[in-house]
């Protein structure tokens, strides 16, 4: 049986081993970690077995050695096969000598070579090449993003020799494994990276290190351009009405709290809002990641078909794979209508809206998926049956008990004692509002009271509700088809029907 604490990029690299296959093709950008998953292989393959590095300026040298033999693709080859005894092959970059057709032909006799011998040839490199005639012979690994138990060994390792460089480093087990799941999504490499930088900034290392490693990690995820971090200080009291949503959420996340000892049948697997826009969709899934104490990930599937990224079908699972390694999280779609029936090609949308209905249903436990929707009615009726999405509901506009409750939040937010006033005079005034509107509101409140040199007074928020002309007058049509479609499809997130 498998160790619990050992990664899956190991665990993947001794059933290579154990299987006897000689010869292997790794992807991945990030050579010194194929490396070091090397010399713990050595240990499935023969304790004490030489590890050996090629790469086409070094040339051929034993782990250690400071100088390396010159020798070509095919002649580092045929040192593999005149080598006598065991021993491990890092060939680094050679899906370029792939193209050679007398390095694809030794390749494959060094699969009879090697094969039994304790010998163990692995291909290395950031890009995928197989040419076809040698696909059969290469067992192909791709080396995802490291996972919690890889992070946790290695920030062992970090913390270890800064503090034999003499920082101060704290290297208590909950320490440890706190730091590693902030920095899960980053390569080792980033990792490192954010490490040093929480170094710099503060002289030690420690739980107090946390918030600059999530600000590298932020820097980091972005460059991505597909996948975004987002800060979530959205508290779930913080969200005005909703309140049958609030309660379905608070009591999902005890079942999602458990998910490592119940069934997955019932482990949370996500939720789907809709509704008019700027009723508070967004600040849900917010809220929902502050209240299961998870960081938030947003999607950008525009960026996903923009094309920058490669075909949009390999840009997604990428996305997709992505985030697994970051579980568990939140992981936000939003607007995922606008998404789904964007510029896609002919072929990409069936490929794409595929992949992520089994996505869903086989995800990692600790991934927890919000998505938000202006147009449900755009959907594909698969996506929206029970089994994807735990739940869908519908935010309509905020009943007058809910808006004087946005109201309190949108001013005890800036600072401002809701106390003070008296909100009731505003439930007529701003009857057909969204949320959106009504922080607006409060802000052009206080914008005025700022330029006057004065605190905020009910006046002001009078005189600014009664300017504006809400979005359900000025879209009602589009308003009364989101109602009417939602009426029999979706769970009403508020305690009654908005009254029209």
């Amino acid at each position: 049986m498998a160790d619990a604490t050992e990664s899956h990029a190991l665990r993947a690299m001794r059933d290579v081993v154990q299987s006897g296959r000689p010869l292997v093709y790794i992807r991945s950008p990030e050579e010194q970690r194929v490396i070091a998953l090397l010399r713990e292989a050595t240990g499935f393959l023969a304790p004490g077995a030489p590890i050996f590095l090629w790469s086409l300026t070094d040339g051929m040298r034993r782990e250690g050695d400071t100088a390396g033999q010159p020798l070509s693709p095919r002649a580092a080859l045929d040192f593999i096969a005149s080598h006598d005894g065991p021993g491990v092959f890092l060939l680094a970059d050679f899906h370029d000598a792939l193209r050679e057709p007398d390095v694809r032909r030794r390749l494959r006799d060094l699969y009879e070579l090697c094969l039994d011998r304790q010998k163990l040839v692995v291909v290395s490199s950031p890009l995928k090449f197989l040419p076809e005639d040698i696909e059969g012979s290469l067992v192909y690994l791709e080396l995802l993003l490291p996972d919690l138990a890889e992070l946790v060994a290695f920030v062992g390792r970090e913390a270890a020799a800064l503090r034999a460089a003499g920082r101060t480093v704290d290297t208590s087990e909950t320490t440890l494994f706190q730091l590693a799941r902030a920095l899960q999504g980053l390569t080792l490499d980033d990792a490192r990276h954010a490490i040093r930088r929480a170094i710099a900034t503060r002289g030690t290392l420690d739980q107090d290190s946390l918030p600059s490693l999530l600000e590298e990690k932020q820097l980091l995820v972005n460059r991505t351009g597909m996948v975004e971090y987002i800060p979530t200080d959205t508290r779930i009291d913080q969200v005005g009405g909703l309140e049958i949503m609030k309660a379905w959420l608070l009591d999902r996340r005890k079942l999602f709290l458990m998910r490592d000892e119940i069934s997955a049948e019932i482990v949370p697997k996500g939720v789907l809002v809709m509704g008019i826009s700027g009723c508070g969709k967004s600040l849900s899934i917010k809220a929902i990641a502050s209240c299961f104490d998870l960081p938030l990930y947003r999607i950008d599937m525009i960026e996903i078909f923009s094309g920058r990224y490669g075909k949009p079908e390999g840009a997604f699972v990428r996305a997709c794979r992505m985030l697994e390694s970051m579980a568990p999280a939140v992981v936000w779609f939003d607007e995922i209508e606008a998404g789904i029936n964007s510029q896609a090609k002919e072929g990409e949308l069936g490929r794409i809206f595929g992949f992520f209905l089994t996505w869903m249903q086989e995800k990692a436990r600790g991934l927890f998926v919000g998505a938000t929707a202006n147009r449900i009615d755009l959907l594909p009726a698969e996506m929206i049956r029970k089994g994807r999405f735990d739940e869908v509901f519908f935010v309509d506009l905020p009943l007058d008990d809910e808006r004087i409750d946005i109201f309190r939040v949108h001013l005890a937010r800036r600072g401002v004692d809701p106390s003070r006033f008296n909100l009731e005079p505003l439930t007529k005034l701003t009857r057909g509002w969204t949320g959106a509107e009504i922080e607006q509101s409060v802000v052009s409140a206080l914008i005025a009271a700022r330029l006057a040199d004065r605190d905020v007074t009910e006046d002001d928020l009078m005189k600014t509700t009664m300017k504006a002309v809400p979005l359900s007058k000025t879209m009602k049509e589009q308003v009364e088809q989101i109602r009417n479609w939602a009426l029999h499809r979706a769970v009403r997130a508020s305690r009654r029907e908005y009254a029209h």
